[in-house]
């Protein structure tokens, strides 16, 4: 019955507006942090870049937090749409808080396996913004969403065993030197 009457009812579909917007956003902050771990002296541009997208991001969140407080009806569960923005803000954030810190340690060269998950970030960015623009029509896009939400587990896989490989490589530099480091 409750469907029935949603479905009488105008939804606010400016939610999907600032999704896209906010996941455009995303890939733009993912350019730049590519951008960033190339080194050299574009590092404190790219730095700029990130923190640029991170506010404009925030801006869009309140937006959508915003709404989800005024509208009537939305166009799915309220707590959904709060988690979805919020998870999108955080991955910004995560790239906002990699930029403060090689800012902070006037860091200007990376290591491969940086480079490369910078790449795996920007392809999840890109996947995840095709996912976000999907969204407006759920039911006739579920096939694709799983398929993107599968492609970006493996990236993350792939990413994840990077992420080791660094690790690992930092851990027989640093013994070299008399000292282990597991950070």
């Amino acid at each position: 019955m409750q469907r029935f009457f949603q479905a009488l009812m105008p939804r606010e579909e400016k939610f999907f507006a600032y999704f896209n917007d906010h996941a455009r956003t995303l890939v733009e902050c993912a350019i730049a942090l590519r951008d960033l771990l190339e080194g050299g002296p574009g590092v404190a541009d790219a730095c700029r870049r990130i923190i640029a997208h991170e506010n404009r991001a925030d801006l869009i969140a309140r937006e959508v937090l915003l709404g989800v407080r005024r509208s009537f009806i939305t166009p799915f569960d309220r707590g959904d749409i709060k988690d979805l923005i919020g998870l999108l803000d955080d991955a910004i954030d995560q790239m906002q808080k990699t930029a403060k810190a090689i800012t902070l340690f006037e860091v200007s060269s990376f290591e491969l396996e940086m480079r490369q998950m910078a790449d795996i970030i920007l392809r999840c960015a890109e996947l995840t913004e095709e996912a976000v623009g999907l969204l407006g029509e759920m039911r006739d896009n579920q096939a694709r969403i799983n398929s993107i939400a599968e492609e970006i587990t493996r990236l993350e896989e792939q990413a994840d065993d990077l992420n080791d490989q660094g690790d690992r490589k930092s851990t027989r530099l640093n013994s070299s030197h008399g000292y282990i480091s597991y950070a």
